[in-house]
């Protein structure tokens, strides 16, 4: 008697053990690549090198997320969660919103955890269009745009682009060239400068 043939996979179709774990699998892979891309920085890494870390076929990494690049913005976008962020930096209306904004950055960045792969996008973005189109989207388009047109004030995504330059200046200075005195400055020093600064940006007061 003759055994079954076994169906042959597609591409990117993963097998049905693998796949009956989907969103525990999904979370392992986004975690998994934001500790390689922080670790070897966008160009020195692979997708098969995040499934080897993650513990998976390379198939259903592909599967999951498609491209290297939606696995980069998937894995960057850990760190920021905009969809949570973005009602409680809005909750309480415009008046504090530069402070909650200033204070939610500068958290992010000084989290270790959260700083990592945002230095790898930062570096990147310099000289990879898939990185800076990852930094466009989640911190202009999915955070500070959205924050702009929910306040409903005149020319909303310049707004946004204002007050996303002031912040990723930040970034670059403090975090990544780590120019002093602003490298070393205490959080609440620069929260209670820059504070009035994004507020105007945002609600013209």
């Amino acid at each position: 008697m003759s055994e079954p043939v076994k169906r042959r996979r597609g591409p990117g179709r993963p097998r049905q053990d693998e796949a009956d774990d989907g969103p525990g699998t999904q979370e392992r892979i986004r975690l998994a690549a934001r500790e390689v891309f922080a670790e070897r920085g966008y160009d020195k890494t692979s997708v098969r090198g995040i499934a080897k870390v993650a513990g998976v076929d390379p198939a259903l990494v592909h599967h999951y997320f498609g491209s290297k690049d939606d696995l980069f913005a998937a894995a960057v976008e850990v760190s920021l969660e905009p969809a949570l962020v973005v009602p409680a930096i809005l909750g309480e209306g415009p008046d504090g919103i530069g402070e909650r904004l200033v204070r939610y950055f500068l958290g992010v960045w000084e989290n270790p955890v959260t700083r990592v792969p945002l230095l790898a996008v930062i570096r990147s973005a310099l000289t990879h269009e898939a990185a800076a189109k990852v930094l466009r989207t989640l911190v202009l388009r999915r955070l500070l745009e959205r924050i702009a047109a929910d306040l409903d004030v005149p020319d909303p995504t310049f707004r946004a682009e204002l007050a996303a330059s002031h912040m990723v200046g930040i970034a670059i200075l403090r975090y990544v060239v780590q120019v002093e005195p602003l490298a070393s400055a205490d959080q609440e020093d620069i929260v209670a400068l820059v504070a009035p600064t994004l507020q105007r940006y945002l609600t013209g007061e």
